[in-house]
């Protein structure tokens, strides 16, 4: 505070005593300090204020206010390198990647440091622009060769074979940086993938388990707490019905992560009228605030519990009051948040117009495939997925949940959705899953790969291609690497003997 001492009308003072408030997630400081910034400062240094002020925001879950901001900060022309980046992170975090990606564009042509490269590569990737995308990620590697999540992302959208791979830079890579267990988890998964592409399963394991080590390590994973969630869930099961706000009906579309979620978003969004919002927390940050629990989490179980006692209606015209002022979003529109199915319950209570539509995956290829996923780690949600038998237990937990709505929620309202029937009976499927929503039948939502709407999931590539059948019953390549999870299921009784061995 010295600085401001000094000179208690210097713009930059502030600026930089609100960077660093933030940096130590003093975020209501940060914001006060960085207004005092853009009140005082020239109209460069405006700018710069104005995005820091827009990612604290975000920090702090308020999306309308940080875009807002954004705008404002935006609306000035800003010209540095590092204002342009920040902006376009704003952007990305509220999931318009169309409108980020040419300030990363920009920042990355002014300065063109690593970091700018790997985010611009990730708002192309995002929209369908892989070439270019993997270019962006070249550059990046080449200014920083063992930039692990650069080194990830290009991956994931390429395809290795015998002749052509990066194995032996993305080794170099591992060696170079496994010390640090966030770098040695993204080249783990690059390296799996990489070896899954030239048809090695067995070495691609091995990969994600040495990936995955250190992680475990340092952060293990609180079974207790999913454990909590999943029981509260449960019991929001037989809440009595609600009259809850009635709106131009929300389609949400749940499960695990990995089962064929966004594909369905795809399909019902390629309907001419519905939007798709991308995967939301919404929901949960309303609840959350009108519970008013003191835990650190978005979605606990004491949230649940509370949740239960609030208003429905009052949550259900917060949700999408939020949706539609932050996106500008009209008529319907799908929400693909996969967490969303620990609320599934309350939502139908708090919209009574909404549908809820739950996928399910073959056990064994769920667990397989949350194994193989790289989450953000960052999220606590899915810290599952660092251990093998963390995640079959975490599906056990998950199939009794589902179980039980199927059981309690109203079938008009509550579906469950099988991948692999959508995949090998698909325009049926898609015929009734638009039945069951409301939606007459287009013959766009068959060619859901022609959608060219941004993806900001796992499945960006996936689902800009047709309809493809290679990924059924592929747990049975990944064994005997897989055989502990399936012992998981096996004694869950979720799988028989007979197909384990089989």
């Amino acid at each position: 505070m010295d600085a401001l001492r000094i000179a208690p009308s210097s713009g930059e003072a502030h600026l930089l005593l609100g960077v660093i408030a933030g940096d130590h997630q003093n975020f209501a400081k940060a914001i006060e300090l960085l207004d005092r910034a853009a009140a005082l400062a020239p109209r460069h240094i405006q700018a710069l204020a104005l995005a820091f002020k827009a990612r604290n925001l975000t920090a702090l879950n308020r999306r309308g206010d940080a875009l807002k901001t954004a705008e404002a900060s935006a609306a000035l022309h800003p010209r540095d390198a590092q204002t342009l980046d920040m902006l376009g992170v704003v952007y990305t975090r509220a999931g318009l990647h169309e409108r980020a990606a040419p300030f990363y564009e920009r920042a990355a042509a002014i300065q063109g440091t690593p970091g700018q490269f790997y985010n611009l590569g990730a708002a192309l990737q995002f929209l369908g622009r892989f070439d270019e995308a993997k270019a962006a990620y070249r550059k990046c590697i080449a200014k920083a060769p063992h930039h692990a999540q650069a080194w990830s992302s290009l991956t994931q959208i390429s395809r290795a074979t015998q002749a052509t791979n990066d194995i032996p830079a993305l080794e170099a890579a591992f060696a170079a940086r496994s010390s640090n267990w966030e770098d040695g988890l993204n080249l783990g998964h690059a390296l799996a993938k990489s070896f899954e592409d030239i048809g090695d399963p067995a070495s691609a394991m091995m990969w994600l388990d040495r990936g995955k080590s250190r992680r475990r390590a340092a952060q293990p994973y609180r079974e207790a707490f999913d454990s909590e969630l999943f029981a509260a869930a449960m019991r929001s099961a037989t809440l009595p019905p609600a009259e809850g706000y009635r709106d131009a009906a929300p389609i949400f579309v749940v499960g695990m992560p990995r089962t064929g979620t966004t594909l369905v978003d795809r399909i019902l969004s390629s309907h001419s009228e519905v939007t798709s919002a991308g995967e939301l927390s919404d929901f949960s940050l309303v609840m959350k605030r009108m519970a008013k629990t003191t835990s650190p989490y978005v979605l606990d179980a004491e949230t649940l519990d509370v949740a239960a006692g609030l208003d429905p209606a009052a949550m259900g015209e917060a949700y999408v009051q939020s949706v539609r002022k932050t996106l500008n979003l009209t008529g319907r529109f799908v929400d693909k948040m996969p967490l969303n199915v620990f609320v599934a319950a309350h939502l139908l209570r708090a919209l009574p117009e909404a549908r809820v539509i739950c996928l399910r995956r073959h056990p064994a290829d769920t667990v397989l495939a949350n194994y193989r996923q790289l989450f953000s780690t960052q999220f606590a949600y899915y810290a599952y997925a660092f251990d093998l038998t963390d995640t079959a237990r975490y599906f056990v937990q998950f199939d009794r949940l589902v179980k039980q709505f199927e059981a309690s929620l109203p079938a008009d309202r509550f579906r469950v959705v099988r991948y692999e029937e959508m995949v090998t009976d698909f325009e049926p499927s898609v015929r009734s899953l638009l039945d069951f929503c409301g939606l007459s039948f287009e013959p766009a939502c068959l060619d859901f790969h022609e959608n060219t709407a941004p993806v900001a999931t796992a499945s960006a590539a996936q689902v800009r291609q047709p309809l493809y059948t290679s990924a059924l019953a592929r747990w049975k390549r990944y064994r005997p690497a897989l055989d502990p999870a399936i012992r998981v299921l096996v004694d869950a009784g979720i799988m028989s003997a007979e197909e384990a061995s089989s």
